[in-house]
């Protein structure tokens, strides 16, 4: 059985991917060691402590952001289903206004109405 043949391009690449990688370390370690070294660490600590303080301070910080969001999301899904339901309810509404065949059918059905002569059996719910 032969060996699985070598995709030469595929690792050329990735050790192309590897110098970039290397290559922009060694941009950071030239800032980071340079005349304005101190100030670029100044800001690197300082935008930490910020990013930090935003996400777990107390109070309003990320987290309950994107708590809220989820409750937000959550309400906006229930208004939609209630918006549904009203929609459902005026259209039973217009038909009970309006078609008296349909209204017969719902008396009988909910309220157990009867018309004279009629004989009504109850099956237990």
């Amino acid at each position: 059985m032969l060996p699985p043949a070598i995709n030469l391009s595929k690792i050329v690449i990735f050790a192309d991917k590897s110098f970039l990688i290397f290559e922009k370390v060694g941009r950071l370690r030239k800032i980071f060691r340079g005349p304005h070294g101190g100030f670029a660490r100044f800001v690197v600590w300082s935008t930490s402590i910020f990013l930090l303080l935003m996400i777990f301070w107390p109070g309003n910080n990320v987290i309950r952001w994107v708590g809220a969001r989820i409750e937000i999301s959550r309400q906006e899904k229930q208004i939609r289903e209630y918006n549904r339901q009203i929609r459902q309810m005026d259209e039973r509404i217009r038909m009970l206004t309006s078609d008296r065949d349909t209204l017969e059918k719902f008396a009988r059905e909910q309220f157990n109405f009867a018309e004279p002569g009629d004989d009504v059996y109850i099956i237990g719910d």
